[in-house]
Formats: structure tokens, C-alpha cells, sequence
């Protein structure tokens, strides 16, 4: 980490962009919500507002900060974004390590795999954890500068005005902005302007819960994994109080049924999964009817990855609204987490003063913050690709229902997958360092 004490004012004022620009990212990832990160003119007395002349607002369509009780699984990959921001260390005080995976078959309720996250190839084990979206989203937002996060601000239009560009919101307000950065999610109204068709729905569709034992799961530093004919389910410790799990199966037609009404979705899954250990049906049992999410899976298609605009001039979109994938990798929340580091980074470049200390001209300062993007959707483009295609097609070879396909994987394919998942999680995004 920097030690801002040892750093010239432009310095340190570099490394407070890149924070401040990776926390906005990652409080809209991480809480799923509808928004957009702009850069915009303002008269504040933050350091970083007078040194740079501009702020950053994050655009959030609900009235509050909208999280949920559910989690997702934390790769090193996302843990180094995680220290690069400087709250990964708070953050794992209250998420323990999961130190492995253990495969059952459902239809027979015995035990095929047990894999622990260990690299063999390096020695390594990796980190992963569960993390809480609610833990995530508030203790993001906590770190930005007050002001920061505008409430009840759905974007609906964007118009070019020269070098900016023009937010319209549904109140009727308007935003000039230096910079855009659409984080809206898979709806994403910026990533429609940037040209991106509308992400396409999987054939699968997933349940999601939480549940919370007062008196502790004793599930231990395991994430327990169930295959069978046409799904799959895994339940994952939190913390040694809350237990994260999904349920996904490969028919889209009772998912509207399910969505209108939650008291059938306990009914369903535990139909599946009968001949599991009590203690595994229990979770399914004692989750509360708020904490349970029933959707489609939706992905971009690789190729569109590719050959779309991520960025173009002073706009471009990260995570959800840049390549929205299938779960089966568990790096959704992860890559988007690297988005915002990676991002801040590139942007840090383009709003630095020049060696002199004198602020660039208008028009040197739109052509740095155009190749600054840029350069950010290069280095992501083929990173993004690579996750979404290959969570596409681990996903169908696990949710197979060829006899022979489904007895390999049950027998044989499970340490291989959780080796490739691994893999996929050696990325570094990097920590912040100080100017020269």
C-alpha cells in the first residue's frame, strides 16, 4: 500500500483518484445495483475536487442502498483487488477461508470429489472466501467522500454535447460529464449507446439464498457441491453464523412461476435434493422468503466481447454491463472487482498533471481520458472473453444429461474443474503505485 506521507501532493492526489475511482466501481458491482459513474463539475473542497477540478458521482437508480443478504465467492484474484483498495484485510476478519471442495452425486447422496484449493503446480493455496454483498456495499460506500453516491437517479438517455456528455435522468435532471462509466449492470443503458445488443439469456436459471444459524452451521471451511440430472447446488460458509447457497437447473419454464411466488421455490429445490443429509436440506429450509432470488442466467456472447466498443471517447462500461457471464467459474463479481482497479489506474494517468504541475488544455485532456479508456478496454477485452466463454461451456458440460458425459464428471471431471477454476484465479491486477 502507499504510505501518503512519503508522497508529494500529486502524488498522493494520484493515488486518491485511483481509490476513489475503484471504490465507485466496486459499490455498483458489488451491490448489483442500477448505476453509472460519472465524472462531473461541482464546487467542492475535497482535496481531489480543487487539485483536479472535477468529482465523482455515482448514479444509483434506487433511494437507498439497495443489498441484499446474499454473497459470492472471493477468488485471489478479487482479494488482491480487494487489498489494492486497502479494506481487503477488514473484510476478511469477518469472511473465514474455505479451504476446499466436496463433490456429492444428489440422485444417490454420496461423496464423488474432495479437492482442496491448493495450486500443486506452484505450491499455493488460494484464497477464497464467501463474501457478503451487504458487508461489500456498505463498507465501499463508507469510504467515499460524502456526496458522492445520488440517490433516486435512473439514467434513461445519453446525449454528445463536444467533449462531454449529457446524463438525462427520469426526474428530469441533467448531468454534464467529463468522463462516463457505465456499471449498470446487464441492462445497461450505457452499454445499449455504446452498441452493445441486450445480453442473452442461458437456457438454465438459478435460485440463490441465504440462511443464518444463531447457533453456528458447522459446516467447517468446506463448499459443499451437488451434481445431478439437469442441476446443480453448492452451499458455502460465510462465517461460522450464515451460509450462502444457488440452485441451478437447466429448464427456463418455471422461473416466471417461481419469481411470482418465493413460498414455492423452498418446495422445489428440496424435490431435488431429497436424498441429501438433513443438515444440507436444513439451509434450504431456513431461509427466509426475503433472502431468496429466483432468475435466468444471462451472458454476452463472447465474439460481441471482441468486436463491440467497451470504451469510446469519454465513455466506456465495466463488469456486469461489460460482460455479464454464467456463474460457473465464480469469477462474475471477482472480474469486476479487477475492472475497477484496473480502471482507476488507466484514469489516474489521464487526470494527473503533467510534470510541470500545469493542468493539460481541454482538448489534451479529452484525447488522454479517450486513450486512457482505451487502454483499459485492451487490457480487459481478452481477459473478459476468456472468463465468459469458459464459464459458458464448463457450465453445459456440468449440467448435462448424457449418461456417459455425467457419469465422467461425476467420477473423474471434478478435480479438473475445480484446477481450472483456480487457474482463472492467478490474474493480478496490480496494486497502486506511486507516480515517478
Amino acid at each position: 500500500m502507499v504510505d501518503y506521507g512519503n508522497l508529494n501532493k500529486r502524488d498522493a492526489v494520484q493515488q486518491g483518484v485511483l481509490k476513489l475511482w475503484t471504490l465507485c466501481i466496486t459499490y455498483l458491482e458489488g451491490s448489483h445495483a442500477n448505476t453509472s459513474t460519472t465524472n462531473s463539475f461541482g464546487n467542492s473542497t475535497d482535496t481531489l475536487d480543487s487539485w483536479l477540478g472535477l468529482r465523482s458521482l455515482v448514479l444509483e437508480s434506487s433511494s437507498y442502498l439497495r443489498v441484499n443478504r446474499a454473497a459470492f465467492t472471493t477468488w485471489t484474484n478479487a482479494w488482491k483487488a480487494l487489498d489494492a483498495l486497502g479494506i481487503g484485510n477488514s473484510l476478511r476478519a469477518a469472511h473465514p477461508r474455505i479451504r476446499g471442495l466436496v463433490s456429492y452425486a444428489a440422485e444417490a447422496g454420496v461423496q464423488t470429489a474432495e479437492v482442496e484449493y491448493v495450486d500443486k503446480s506452484i505450491g499455493v493455496e488460494h484464497e477464497v472466501r464467501c463474501l457478503r454483498r451487504k458487508l461489500l456495499a456498505e463498507t465501499l460506500s463508507n469510504e467515499l467522500p460524502s456526496g458522492t453516491i445520488r440517490f433516486s437517479s435512473q439514467l434513461v438517455s445519453i446525449e454528445e454535447l463536444g467533449r462531454f456528455k449529457l446524463l438525462h435522468l427520469a426526474d428530469g435532471t441533467t448531468i454534464k460529464t467529463k468522463v462516463l462509466i457505465g456499471c449498470d449492470g446487464v441492462n445497461s443503458e450505457v452499454a445499449k449507446w455504446l452498441g452493445f445488443k441486450k445480453a442473452a439469456f442461458d437456457t438454465r436459471c438459478a435460485i440463490r439464498g441465504y440462511a443464518v444459524y444463531e447457533e453456528g452451521h458447522g459446516f467447517g471451511d468446506k463448499f459443499v457441491n451437488f451434481f445431478g440430472e439437469g442441476f446443480r447446488s453448492g452451499v458455502v460458509p460465510c462465517d461460522d453464523n450464515s451460509v450462502y447457497w444457488f440452485f441451478s437447473w437447466s429448464s427456463a419454464t418455471q422461473v416466471k412461476e417461481l419469481e411470482e411466488n418465493p413460498l414455492k421455490i423452498k418446495e422445489f429445490v428440496l424435490s431435488k435434493l431429497s436424498k441429501l443429509p438433513d443438515n444440507i436440506k436444513d439451509v434450504f429450509r431456513r431461509t427466509k422468503v426475503d433472502d431468496l432470488v429466483c432468475s435466468q442466467l444471462r451472458y454476452r456472447a463472447p465474439w460481441e466481447i471482441l468486436c463491440a466498443d467497451i470504451s469510446k471517447d469519454n465513455v466506456c462500461v465495466s463488469g456486469d454491463a461489460c460482460h455479464p457471464m454464467t456463474p460457473d467459474l465464480g469469477q462474475g463479481a471477482c472480474s469486476a472487482l479487477e475492472d475497477g482497479v484496473v480502471l482507476a489506474k488507466c484514469l489516474a494517468e489521464a487526470f494527473a498533471r503533467s510534470s510541470t504541475g500545469e493542468k493539460y488544455s481541454e482538448e489534451e485532456g479529452y484525447e488522454r481520458i479517450k486513450m486512457s479508456l482505451s487502454k483499459y478496454a485492451k487490457e480487459r477485452r481478452w481477459r473478459a472473453f476468456d472468463l465468459v466463454s469458459t464459464a459458458y461451456v464448463v457450465g453445459h458440460l456440468q449440467f448435462t444429461t448424457e449418461k456417459v458425459i455425467s457419469f465422467l464428471r461425476n467420477k473423474f471431471l471434478a478435480p479438473h474443474l475445480v484446477t481450472m477454476l483456480m487457474k482463472k484465479a492467478t490474474y493480478d491486477c496490480g496494486m497502486f503505485q506511486a507516480s515517478t
